[in-house]
Order: structure tokens, then C-alpha cells, then sequence
């Protein structure tokens, strides 16, 4: 992705007795591109990657902790031997953005902001600038937050693929979709709301997000008032780990007022399925934004599910 990288390897009866996991073999990798390639767009991506992977400040055995340590001490004896000392300094075309300094080694992070109303009133593309003087290495990230001029978004997969259906819960016939796709659903009905994501690789820190029609409210099981809700019968087809950590694949969820999240600090490659259950309570037509699947702290890495159009009535 933008910010991570890592290496899978098939996995045989041979590499589990020699104690073989991806995460050592990324440390492995790492300190072999540090001596061979130092100069490798890859080496911070490795690192970044490993980093995110840990669990309570460790990976998950000893074989994964000894040869990770061994790459990271390569890494900090390689780049970050020199105490931070110095100023950063952002242009954007001809015009100075800002600057931020650094001194001593910190976890903190500073922030240039440029206003999207500079940027748009620009004719032409302009070159953005950093520059850094004095000892130290610096990590930077470059992002942009806009909002679409349209409401009516296609699918988007920028590292996750995101689906979202309606179902009908008591009568087959309290939900149907025309050719348009726009979903029709009986007023007073229960509705099962369906997501399905697709990574292709691990992700870190991910949030699934669905917003409501406003014409549904979502049915929440922890709340005594509620009631029973109607089992699922297709059930969560995506677990996460193996038979002695079997559980779902999200560590939390919040059904919200106005939307549904869910939330893991590690995905495996694979296919995830996600539902809650929703009552048509206001008659009406609705644009329902996309739900979506992104990083948290990475949110480059993302991708969402088309705009929908849901008439209660």
C-alpha cells in the first residue's frame, strides 16, 4: 500500500518445522535490502508494516520478535543513528506552506495544512516541495481531503473491496430492488443490512463504516428495549485466526444513530461479511452514502461501496 509493504510465502510442513512465519521472513528481507539495496523505497514500508503488525508491543512468538529486532536495529543503525536536529520546510508552486522543526527523538507529529480553496483557484498542476535542513531522517505523508461535487459515487477499490444489499427479515416481499437499482422497502418492515469486504492482502487498524437511510434505525441487541433480534442465518462466513482463537473477524462494533462501524486491528487477506438488523421506521426517499473500508491511520488504503438509493414506503 502507500505506507506498508510485506512478503508472503507458501506455507508447507518444512517451513513450519524450521519455524517460518511471514513476519520473520520480512525481517529476514529487511536487513538483506538494507545491506544489498539501501536506498530501496521498500525498506520504510517493511518497517512500517512490522511495526503495525505488533500485538501489546511484541509479534507473535519469539522466532518472529528475534529476527524482526535483529532487521530493526540494522534499520535504526543505518537511518536514525543521528539525533533529530533540524527544520522541514513545505512550498506548494512558488509559495511557502510552512515549516515545522524537530529536534531530539519524539513520537510527535506536526501538521502543514494548505487550504483546498488554494489549491483549486491554481490553473495547472504545481510541484509540492519539501525540503529538510539539518541532521536527521525525516518521514513525511502527503494526503488530501476533499469532498465529491456528486452524491450519486461508483464502487471505488483502493486496497478494499466493499458491497452492501438489503434483505428482507419476516416477508420476502417488505424488500425489492429495481432495474435502477434503487431499493424499495415496506414501511414498519425489518431489514437485515449485508456488507461484504475483500482484502486482497493484510491490512492494519480497519474500520468498516455503513451509513443509514435516514428512514432506518438501526436495531441494537445491547439495549434491553430492543428485544429479540433475528438470528442470521447465513451466520459470519469469515472468522478470524484459527480454531483456538475462533471468533469474528471485527474486535468492536457501534451501532450509532446514523450508522454502523466495526473495527479490527488486524485483516487477513480474504472475505468478510459484516451485518446488523434495521427497522423502516420514516417513510420516504433516501441517498445513502457508500459504506467503507479503510485504514484508520493510513486512510489512502480504502474503498467503498456505491452510492444507493433506498425509498421506504
Amino acid at each position: 500500500t502507500a505506507a506498508t509493504a510485506h512478503f508472503a510465502s507458501s506455507y508447507s510442513d518444512g517451513d513450519y518445522l524450521l519455524l517460518n512465519s511471514d513476519r520473520r521472513a520480512d525481517g529476514i528481507i529487511l536487513e538483506a535490502l538494507i545491506g544489498d539495496q539501501p536506498k530501496s523505497d521498500l525498506i520504510p514500508k517493511i518497517v512500517r508494516g512490522l511495526l503495525d503488525h505488533r500485538k501489546a508491543g511484541r509479534w507473535d512468538n519469539t522466532q518472529e520478535n528475534v529476527f524482526i529486532l535483529l532487521a530493526l536495529d540494522r534499520y535504526f543503525n543505518t537511518y536514525e543513528k543521528a539525533t533529530p536536529d533540524f527544520v522541514a520546510k513545505v512550498w506548494l508552486g512558488d509559495a511557502f506552506a510552512g515549516q515545522q522543526q524537530f529536534r531530539g527523538r519524539s513520537t510527535d507529529r506536526q501538521q502543514v495544512n494548505v487550504p483546498m480553496r488554494y489549491v483549486a483557484e491554481k490553473d495547472g498542476a504545481q510541484n509540492l516541495i519539501l525540503s529538510k535542513e539539518g541532521a536527521g531522517r525525516l518521514y513525511y505523508r502527503i494526503g488530501l481531503n476533499y469532498a465529491p461535487t456528486n452524491l450519486n459515487l461508483k464502487a471505488a477499490d483502493y486496497g478494499f473491496q466493499v458491497q452492501r444489499v438489503y434483505e428482507a427479515v419476516d416477508n420476502p416481499s417488505d424488500v425489492r430492488r429495481d432495474a435502477d437499482g434503487t431499493w424499495h422497502i415496506k414501511s414498519g418492515a425489518t431489514v437485515r443490512v449485508r456488507l461484504t469486504m475483500i482484502a486482497t492482502a493484510r491490512r492494519y487498524h480497519v474500520a468498516l463504516v455503513d451509513p443509514l437511510p435516514a428512514g432506518l434505525e438501526a436495531m441494537n441487541p445491547s439495549l434491553a428495549v430492543t428485544g429479540n433480534i433475528p438470528q442470521d442465518q447465513q451466520g459470519e462466513s469469515a472468522r478470524r485466526g484459527y480454531w483456538w482463537m475462533w471468533g469474528t473477524w471485527f474486535e468492536h462494533q457501534n451501532l450509532r444513530d446514523e450508522r454502523a462501524e466495526a473495527f479490527t486491528s488486524l485483516l487477513w487477506e480474504g472475505v468478510y461479511n459484516y451485518s446488523y438488523v434495521a427497522r423502516a421506521t420514516t417513510p420516504g426517499s433516501f441517498v445513502v452514502p457508500p459504506a467503507k473500508a479503510e485504514e484508520m491511520y493510513h486512510p489512502e488504503t480504502f474503498g467503498r461501496s456505491s452510492t444507493d438509493r433506498v425509498v421506504v414506503e
